[in-house]
């Protein structure tokens, strides 16, 4: 009770760790508004190994001159690369997602009858992307088969009226200029691609992962300062006259354990609340989910504060460490920016911020529509560092100045 009445009666605190978060999430949810609003279109590469005249060309030709026409949004559009080698350079670097290939041989394999492949290279992490390939190399194929059928029955049937010369050379011929006339300009298109759209594409609610970002980084930031208070009164032997008026040292340890952790508790109830009327949060599937994770923040929290304080010698130390570790913690662990954008070699350091778990576990429910289930890792982790912060601080705490 002695220090929330310390904290309520200093404004600037309340200020700093109530009010001030909020303008934050006001500026970001303004310039964030609209963000991911956009109907964007698929882009659907293609490339082929074959010399320029192969019938590769006149389907690819024919698939974007029709795609070039369909300017609906989310209508998926057509690329042709037009150099094979540079669009595989491109997906090894990751400035490409991937592409669909017509082998070498295509034309060759097409007339004589025998078996071809199209090739699908595209990004392993990049599902969307590589599914949409698939499906798109699927369409190309089966397509040519229905072609071949038509084409070997229309050949046939010359032969037999007598009206084609049954030599290889001129049966081959004339398959071939079948298929060119069914890619021939003013005719339909080889394949072509239908986007039925259902309703419209809405932008996120940014306050959906700004809020829950800054509900992190100060209920983390304030519970770290109490490690000074701690080490003042350590310093000015209030800590040692608790003790001599019969007061346990677990109580010591447990009042201002139990104090950050009410001080947490009043700032993510404001947060949430505030949020959910003034700025329309949604909670997800699982609130629940959203409220455990919110109580295992402050507890870890007001953990980390009680150990902080049995490694700083000075009430100046403390303040500085407090700050350095709330400031270094909160960018790596994903509350100023999503931690899923940093490189794969960063996410795994992110690991070790508490942070990381905690705006994880809320982007999972709040964002991405998962259940309780999926955020229980996230929770677990959460307990992990609450129970090693906290045998830490009771192995360490001390009453007395060193």
């Amino acid at each position: 009770m002695k220090d929330l009445k310390i904290f309520t009666r200093d404004r600037w605190s309340v200020f700093f760790f109530i009010v001030f978060p909020f303008l934050f999430i006001v500026l970001f949810s303004f310039l964030l508004k609209g963000v991911g609003g956009e109907d964007a279109r698929l882009e659907l590469h293609l490339a082929t190994r074959e010399a320029e005249g192969g019938l590769s060309y006149r389907i690819i030709g024919a698939m974007v001159t029709e795609n070039e026409s369909l300017l609906q949004p989310g209508q998926p559009i057509i690329i042709w690369d037009k150099d094979y080698q540079a669009a595989r350079q491109a997906v090894e670097d990751r400035k490409l997602t991937g592409y669909v290939a017509f082998p070498a041989d295509f034309t060759q394999a097409l007339m004589n009858g025998t078996p071809t492949s199209l090739e699908v290279f595209a990004d392993a992490g990049n599902i969307n992307t590589r599914t949409a390939l698939n499906g798109l190399a699927g369409a190309i194929s089966s397509q040519i088969g229905t072609s071949q059928v038509i084409i070997k029955a229309s050949v046939d049937l010359l032969v037999q009226s007598g009206t084609l010369p049954p030599d290889t050379e001129s049966i081959n011929k004339e398959a071939q200029a079948l298929m060119a006339k069914l890619l021939a300009e003013g005719q339909n298109p080889f394949i072509t691609l239908v986007t039925d759209k259902v309703g419209e594409v809405k932008a996120e609610n940014p306050s959906n992962f700004v809020i829950p970002g800054y509900l992190v980084m100060f209920v983390f930031f304030a519970a770290a300062l109490t490690a000074e208070i701690i080490v003042r009164e350590r310093q000015n032997h209030t800590l040692e006259r608790l003790l001599a008026s019969s007061v346990k040292r677990p109580a010591v340890l447990g009042g201002i354990f139990t104090g950050s952790v009410i001080k947490g508790l009043v700032q993510i109830v404001i947060f949430w609340t505030v949020g959910i009327l003034a700025f329309k949060v949604d909670l997800g599937l699982s609130p629940l989910g959203v409220v455990i994770l919110s109580l295992l923040m402050v507890l870890m929290s007001s953990a980390f504060a009680v150990m902080l304080a049995t490694f700083a010698r000075s009430a100046r130390s403390a303040s500085s460490l407090a700050v350095i570790t709330s400031l270094t913690l909160a960018p790596l662990g994903g509350c100023w920016w999503p931690s899923f954008l940093y490189p794969e070699w960063l996410q795994n350091i992110a690991k070790v911020a508490p942070h990381t778990w905690a705006t994880e576990g809320f982007n999972k429910l709040m964002l991405f529509g998962a259940d309780f289930g999926a955020a229980a890792p996230e929770m677990l982790a959460l307990v992990g560092f609450t129970v090693a912060f906290g045998i830490i601080a009771v192995w360490r705490f001390r009453t007395a100045a060193a």
